[in-house]
């Protein structure tokens, strides 16, 4: 494994915030409405990424982006904030020991979302990898 990738460093700090995420979340949520919580952090994350933008120079003119751009970052934006909904739901009701691995079931969907529709390969590695997630969320869920 090549840790000087960027993609990997990227991934792995994905993976560790992701992790804070869900602790969080869980004690933010508590004696809270989740919707209201899920409204209160997306306005966090917009004045976190807005100012991250502003420090380094990095805003542009939407009339800038391609419609696909747009499309495609919208269709995203409503797929994360249902998903930002149901997993603050799930936290309210469930131990965060078990919401968040079952949430990253995400990653073998992904994998095979990724197989269909981007042309990407499948290894080996992949497949045993996607495998073994959903394995794990299942003996999660059932026990």
């Amino acid at each position: 494994m090549n840790f000087s990738s960027s993609w990997v460093v990227y991934a792995l700090g994905s993976a560790l915030f992701a992790a804070l995420t869900a602790v969080f979340g869980k004690l933010g949520v508590m004696g809270l409405n989740s919707n209201l919580a899920t409204f209160i952090r997306t306005l966090v994350i917009l004045a976190v990424i807005a100012g991250i933008l502003s420090l380094r120079h990095e805003w542009q003119k939407p009339s800038g982006i391609a419609a696909s751009s747009w499309l495609f970052l919208i269709l995203s934006g409503i797929a994360t904030g249902l998903s930002w909904l149901c997993y603050y739901r799930a936290l309210q009701l469930g131990p965060v020991s078990k919401v968040a691995p079952v949430d990253k079931l995400s990653v073998a969907i992904a994998i095979v979302l990724g197989l269909l529709f981007l042309g990407e390969q499948l290894s080996w590695p992949l497949a045993l990898g996607g495998l073994l997630i959903v394995a794990g969320s299942i003996v999660i869920i059932a026990f």
